[in-house]
């Protein structure tokens, strides 16, 4: 069985996330067929997953993975079996005993799923799936690949690849997510989890237009069929399988500063006191390897830093979290009082050449050692590396480079025949090679960062970035798109890139804003400010040979624009926060394509490049070109929508079968339209400079009239693991409207957690125009009138309450 740490541990102690997704089966089966060669073995994992191996006789491999744990993949669902099919409540799985094809049908018989004519190809060690690519499909996820949001027409390879200043067609990248979602078929939506780690790739109708193809060079024939029938559903149920990210520290989700490097304390202090000076609310600095002694992770340089645990404490006091890298790669320094590499040595922490010596590499400190991730007493002994800097104050960790990057080598990574050694998890103890390790090199990395931090500090959450990962790596890691460039192009790539990272369990992930590699023009980066300012994770990041990046370097009108941005995501928080909140316990990423809420329109203008949602409230009418100025539509669902920015209701030319309205835009260089669905209750509060700062003053609750009027009250501490022990406020507000689409009542439900949120007041801002009375338990509420909007004063409500309305 797994150990239970870290992401495990706090699914633990939620008391047992899959308990109730993947119930016990009294009766347990499984379908098992062979033909001359191979066998296929189909295990329901649920009602709506089968997971699917193939074997050559006589061969099965052991019954393992890095992405799925133990308990989850021994759950069954009761299924009924015959000779050459299987049933559970939701699916009817069929093969065919020549060829080993598979067919898959929903309840209704419609279906799903279904082999090509030559459904295994086997080449050596390696094997190609083939399968049926309907006319009408669209494939989405694959974690972070260049390109479009629909990955039809296109091939990629999982190979993770250190892939600086990378265009829009470029591959393979730094991460490997051999997961992808279908829709558009008959069915309706359905996901496939390669669960294999070595090199593989994916067809999706580029070679063959109506086959999707996909395969490894080696490793098992181990895969996951997930149903829908939406996007949403086949979301959640992909992270039933592999984990949720889990719910991060409320600094994660305000304005972060970067730069490769900010190389001194004294240029940390002066960059703090200037993001004050100038009012932009910052959570978070970011520190690059220059604060290193060498290049060299886990020290520090004392004389560009001489007073680095006191530089944080003062920080921390005005509202900063400090952010340090720390890079896989040890200096390969032995006899130079070097713990990090004395220690590594001594317990075998490291990997070999296939000749059995060290591996020794060029990458930023020099000559470099590598730990063997795979192990658990690696990682243990990795998370204790961070001792000192947690000890400092540091607040999250930043795993780079690990691909794992490698210098001064065409294949930009280590050879392939390098060892590790495979000790702990699911699998039998045994040496196994960088082939078939590679693409989860990073992965376990980031898991040995995550379990230290919650060993060091057991009750606070842990927060970690990642450049590489793999399957399941959301448990343990934030992840950002990695270098790219100051381009409109990779402006475009950034949303396209992080929508599909959220369709991929990927909820935390984000851009460097501005670009990474090339310095952005003024407009570039006011433009990447406003869509960043919806995007999961909002971190200004530059390399030090481009020009500086931070907000105010383009004169004081780019600054304002670039200012309000910031705040209006500050006044957001408790929306964003809620939904953070929601997507650790669901799965759902907070940055979605329109059609994750609107499952009818993935083939619409709504699927237009740089609209998406921020849940399922509100939407982000980007430019398809941003660098242009002519007008273009907006298409908004079906149901009716007001302007965020006005609180006036909006319309536009309805398509022709209803589904959707197109709202044509003039782009102005201030403005980023933003639209709030009809039926929301959206929660904003008072501006503050940090989220460590308490608000001032009342939760404002902004109601916009519209059917299935809902939101989400949502509050902790903000850092704890309190919440997962009930120390949460958790409260859902709905209102009543009339016919003519007036609000009638406002009803608080009972709120959930012991926790006492931050408000002690509640403002109800009701949009849509006309004026109104409001009581509360018989007794008037005053309300002031203005601006469209009616506002109306109430105190905080823990218990079940309605407000009453009239006109």
């Amino acid at each position: 069985m797994r150990t239970i740490t870290g992401y495990w541990a706090w699914a633990a102690m939620l008391g047992s996330l899959f308990c109730c997704v993947f119930p016990a089966a009294a009766q347990a089966q499984e379908l098992v067929v062979a033909n001359a060669t191979h066998s296929l073995r189909a295990t329901p994992i649920s009602d709506a997953i089968v997971r699917i191996r193939i074997a050559p006789i006589g061969s099965e491999p052991e019954d393992a993975s890095w992405v799925v744990g133990g308990d989850v993949r021994a759950h069954r669902a009761v299924a009924q079996v015959s000779a050459n099919a299987l049933r559970t409540a939701r699916l009817h799985i069929s093969v065919d005993a020549a060829t080993l094809g598979l067919s898959v049908d929903d309840q209704s018989g419609q279906r799903i799923f279904a082999s090509d004519g030559e459904p295994l190809r086997r080449e050596g060690q390696g094997f190609t799936l083939r399968q049926r690519l309907e006319i009408g499909e669209h494939i989405f996820a694959l974690g972070d690949k260049t390109g479009l949001l629909d990955r039809r027409g296109s091939s990629f390879v999982n190979w993770n690849t250190d892939s600086w200043n990378y265009s829009s067609s470029s591959d393979p990248s730094y991460k490997s997510v051999p997961f992808f979602i279908s829709s558009g078929g008959a069915g309706g939506a359905y996901g496939v989890l390669l669960d294999n780690s070595w090199r593989s790739w994916f067809d999706f109708g580029h070679r063959e237009a109506d086959v999707l193809a996909y395969g490894a060079d080696n490793g098992p024939i181990d895969y996951y069929i997930i149903a829908g029938p939406t996007i949403a559903d086949v979301v959640r149920r992909y992270t039933d399988l592999s984990g949720r990210a889990p719910l991060p520290p409320r600094w994660v989700l305000g304005y972060q500063q970067s730069r490769w490097s900010y190389e001194s304390e004294a240029e940390v202090r002066a960059l703090a006191a200037r993001l004050r000076a100038e009012r932009i609310p910052t959570d978070v600095i970011w520190l690059d390897i220059d604060y290193q002694d060498r290049n060299r992770p886990f020290t520090i340089n004392r004389q560009s830093f001489p007073q680095f645990r006191g530089m944080i404490s003062d920080l921390h006091r005005d509202g900063f979290s400090l952010v340090a890298i720390a890079d896989p790669h040890i200096a390969y320094a032995p006899d130079q009082g070097y713990a990090a590499y004395d220690s590594g040595a001594a317990g075998g922490h490291f990997l070999r050449r296939a000749d059995g010596t060290t591996y020794v590499a060029p990458v930023w400190p020099g000559p470099s050692v590598f730990p063997d991730y795979t192990r658990t007493a690696t990682r243990d002994w990795a998370g204790g590396l961070l001792a000192p800097l947690v000890d400092d104050g540091i607040a999250g960790i930043w795993n780079d480079m690990n691909e794992p990057a490698i210098f001064e080598t065409p294949s930009k990574t280590m050879p392939i025949d390098n060892l590790h050694r495979i000790e702990g998890d699911d699998f039998a103890p045994r040496t196994a090679s960088h082939a078939e390790l590679h693409n989860v090199y990073g992965m376990q990395n980031t898991r040995a960062t995550y379990d230290g931090l919650r060993r060091l500090r057991p009750d606070e959450r842990a927060f970690v970035m990642t450049r590489a990962s793999f399957a399941g790596g959301q448990r343990y890691a934030a992840t950002w798109t990695g270098d790219n460039s100051s381009t409109w192009d990779h402006l475009r790539l950034s949303v396209s890139q992080t929508l599909n990272l959220g369709l991929s369990g990927f909820t935390w992930a984000g851009a460097d804003v501005g670009g990474f590699t090339g310095g952005p023009s003024a407009e570039l980066m006011t433009r990447w400010f406003q869509y960043a300012a919806f995007a999961p994770i909002f971190r200004d990041h530059s390399a030090k040979d481009a020009p500086r990046a931070e907000p105010w370097v383009h004169g004081a009108e780019h600054l304002a624009i670039r200012r309000r941005y910031v705040e209006e995501r500050y006044r957001l928080m408790p929306y964003i926060y809620a939904l953070a909140e929601a997507g650790a316990r669901t799965g759902d990423p907070l940055m979605r394509p329109v059609f994750y809420d609107y499952p009818a329109l993935v083939d619409s203008p709504c699927s237009a490049p740089m609209t998406f949602t921020l849940g399922s409230a509100l939407l982000i009418g980007g430019n398809p070109k941003p660098e242009d100025d002519v007008a273009y539509p907006v298409c908004l669902p079906a149901g009716g929508w007001y302007d965020y920015w006005t609180g006036a209701r909006v319309a536009g030319r309805a398509a022709s079968d209803g589904r959707f309205a197109l709202l044509d835009v003039t782009p102005r260089l201030d403005t980023l339209p933003v639209y709030v669905r009809a039926g929301t209750i959206l929660p904003r509060a008072p501006l503050v400079q940090s989220t460590l700062e308490r608000p001032q003053g009342a939760l404002e609750v902004h109601i916009y009239p519209g059917p299935d009027c809902h939101g989400t009250l949502y509050d902790d501490d903000g850092h704890s693991m309190g919440f997962a022990r009930g120390a949460f406020a958790r409260q859902s507000v709905t209102c009543s409207v009339d016919a003519a689409g007036r609000v009638q009542s406002v009803t608080f439900a009972l709120r959930e957690g012991q926790y006492h949120p931050w408000w002690s007041a509640i403002e109800l801002v009701i949009h849509g125009g006309g004026t109104y009375r409001a009581s509360l338990g018989g007794r008037a509420l005053d309300v002031v009138q203005g601006d469209g909007a009616a506002r109306i004063a109430l105190p905080d409500q823990r218990a079940a309450v309605t407000v009453r309305l009239s006109q």
